[in-house]
Parts: C-alpha cells; structure tokens; sequence
C-alpha cells in the first residue's frame, strides 16, 4: 500500500524541506514503514533519515535532525497507512447489524483496530490479537487504548461477543499494563445479561488493575428498530435506569475510599432515562470518558453557566437561532437557553428531532439523520440551524451522506456546525 503525502502542514519541517502533497513516503530509516504506529515510533528519534519519491518519479533522501518525538507534519491519504483490522466479533448488542440500508458506506466497517483506539480513542475487544501484536503494542506505547469489556466473567464473554476463542480478558489487560499500557475500559451493560451482580464484579475485578487500567464506564446498549433475525434484548427503562444508577454510585463510593477515585463512571443516558440529576462537575474527576459521552452533559452546563455569570454586554449576532438535538438532550438545552436568554436579548428555538430513521429508543443527537432533520422542520419557521458536531463526521456529512448544503437548500436557512462547548456556541450568537 503506497503511504501517499495528502498535506503537509504549515511551518512544519516537512513544509520546509519542501515536501509536497501527491508525494509518496518510501522508508523511514532505510526501513518500509508497516503502519502508522511504526512510522510514528521511527520518526520519534532526534536524527531521522526518510526517503520521498516526488511526483515526478525522483527519489529525495532527507537527513532531518529535530527535537526528541517532534513531528515532521505529513498527514496521509491514508491515516492507518495499511488495512483496517476487522471485528471478529458477532456481539450480540452489535448495532451495525442493526442499521438499515442507505447509510454511509463506512459505517458498515466493523473495525477493531489497536491504532485506531490509539489514534481516535475507538474500542477495541482485544478478541482478534496475537501475542505478538500485544507485544507489539507494548514496545511501540500505544497508549492509551481503550477496551471493550463488558464482563469479566469469560464465559458470559464469549456469549456476549459471539466469539468462541478462550480469552481471558483479565490476562490480556494485565499484561498490557504490565507493559505501561495506559487503559480505559467500556461496558455496553445488556439489561438481564450482564448487569446487577455481573456489573458489580466487572467493576470489582477491573477496579484491582487500577491506576493503569485508569477507568471504566457503563454505557446503556443502542437498540434501533431494525432487529430482524436478531436476539431479542430488553432496553432499559426508568426504573432499571435508576436501579444502574444506584448500585454504581454505591460501588463508586466504595472506590472512592479504596483506591482514590470512582473509577466507573455512568453514562449521561442512564441519568436523563432514570430522571436522576447529573452528578457535580468534580464527580467525574478528570472525565477520562468524555469521548464517550460520559459528562458531556455536565460539562457543556458549567461551561454555559461559567461563561454567563462572567459574560459583559455583547451585541447579538442574530436575532433568533434555532439549536437541533436529539431527545436525550432536549431538556438540558432547553434550560440551557432560558438561561442564556435571561441575559441575552435573543430569542433560541430548541428543537428535538424523533428518531425515525433508527427508532424512538435511539435518542442521542449523534445518530440523528439529516432526512429526520428535513421532514420534521420542513414547512416550520425556524431560522440560523445550529446542529451539534456530533451529527457530522470529518467531512461535514451525515450519517445518511447528507450534508450541510441539503440541509440549507430544503430548509432555506443558514445552518451552522457547532462544537458541544459553550465557546463555540457563545460565538454564534454574540459578539
């Protein structure tokens, strides 16, 4: 696979030994790169000797000398320079066996990729590795890596995943950060499967490999409505919501007094669906877990909160803008906006989008579809759209390749993209 130069970024050293986007990396070293992950780990020397073949075809040898681990500022065609590893899982809770057709293409990868958790925080099952490749793992540092558990109980495991293969998940991560492998672990809990005293020794057993293993958290499983042929799963509810919430409060404290943290943390959905308050902004420590949506919530409110109580006068930038989200979030913007528009003189729409596409027990904003977004505003007087950035990917396109312009073309309104902080917000509608 060529390892094809895309951007070379400004003021980088690649920049100015002028490489060029459409050249192709050779060797770094005199050695073929493999990877990202070995290209990074052969660049990370202070004196580093990379071959380029320009597009015109002529081989330039480059001597660099830099600062330890400083990068050259090359981004490439392709990120993993090699191929995905796959999943080869048949998780019983998968929720890519549970999308329609019509989506965009690459969310039908099952990827269970150790670079990709390093590079973008995704999880990985450890299901599919070799010895060699924790080794591997090991003497580059990749770290940290993020682990899907969800149970301890190896037998319970094998059910879940749809792997026969003898694992024992409790080696596996010891080894790791024997290692210097830093890990955060996620349990997707299965109501009746892995929940209740399953739960509690999950997060008991994964607690005693604190501080490398550095968190867990507990995130409600994703049922859409396309579950043909598949195995029938009950979806939690207020009650059993509540019922999550307690018991891993109960072990947080017991954490808390054990090892110095709370170490298992709750996912916002199983707040909002229990109808419990968020936790304080101090309860979710150093939020380790926020890429998974874990304190999200809260954070995004003491960021408004702060800003509002320190915001001076500011003319409006728009008279009225309209903020899109999902159901489980509704409530929090809602109250959110009334607070901003106590001291604010502009008015804010809060719409919440029902998720038709997946199911109306899909309520988060990230799998919100652009065809939902049209056919419930269509025809509405709403103006200045602001969708959260969770809606989109990198290239600004939807999980139904709709992109922003089709939102503005069928609802004749600017749209606009924003970040879940209150900077970015703050700087749509103030200035």
């Amino acid at each position: 696979m060529k390892n094809i130069i895309v951007k070379v970024l400004k003021n980088s050293i690649a920049e100015e030994l002028e490489i060029e986007p459409g050249d192709e990396l050779l060797r770094v070293n005199n050695t073929p790169v493999k990877d990202y992950i070995d290209y990074k780990y052969q660049i990370s020397d202070d004196l580093v000797l990379i071959e380029i073949k320009k597009k015109n075809g002529e081989i330039w040898e480059l001597e660099i000398e830099k600062e330890y681990d400083e990068d050259i500022g090359i981004v490439f065609e392709n990120p993993l320079m090699d191929n995905i590893k796959v999943c080869s899982n048949k998780c019983i809770f998968c929720f890519i066996d549970q999308m329609p057709k019509g989506m965009r293409k690459t969310l039908y990868v099952k990827d269970d990729d150790t670079r990709l958790s390093f590079l973008y925080g995704n999880f990985i099952t450890l299901t599919n590795l070799s010895d060699d490749e924790i080794d591997r793992i090991i003497k580059y540092k990749i770290s940290p890596i993020k682990v899907s558990v969800h149970t301890t109980d190896n037998q319970l495991r094998k059910f879940m995943m749809g792997n026969d293969r003898d694992i024992d998940i409790m080696l596996y991560l010891k080894k790791l950060i024997d290692g210097g492998i830093t890990v955060d672990c996620q349990i997707v809990l299965v109501r009746d499967i892995n929940d209740k005293e399953q739960l509690t020794k999950t997060i008991n057993d994964l607690a005693s490999l604190h501080p490398y293993l550095r968190s867990v958290a507990i995130v409600p499983v994703g049922l859409t409505k396309h579950r043909e042929k598949l195995l029938e799963l009950k979806a939690f509810d207020k009650e059993s919501a509540m019922e999550v919430v307690a018991q891993v409060e109960r072990l947080q404290r017991d954490l808390l007094k054990k090892i110095n943290t709370r170490f298992a943390f709750i996912a916002d959905e199983f707040y909002i669906l229990s109808g419990r308050d968020f936790p304080s902004y101090e309860e979710y420590e150093d939020f380790n877990q926020l890429e998974n949506g874990i304190g999200m919530c809260r954070l995004f409110k003491s960021e408004i909160e702060d800003t509002l109580r320190s915001l001076k006068y500011k003319e409006v930038i728009r008279d009225e803008v309209t903020i899109v989200t999902g159901v489980a979030a509704y409530d929090l913007m809602v109250e959110l906006s009334r607070k901003i528009m106590n001291k604010i003189n502009i008015k804010i729409n809060v719409v919440k989008i029902i998720n038709n596409h997946f199911g109306h027990r899909i309520t988060v904003s990230g799998l919100t579809t652009g065809k939902d977004i049209i056919e419930q505003l269509k025809g509405k007087d709403y103006r200045n759209l602001i969708i959260p950035r969770n809606m989109i990917n990198d290239n600004f396109v939807m999980l139904d390749d709709m992109v922003i312009e089709d939102l503005k073309k069928e609802l004749n309104t600017d749209v606009f993209v924003c970040e879940v902080d209150a900077e970015t917000l703050f700087s749509l509608i103030v200035k």
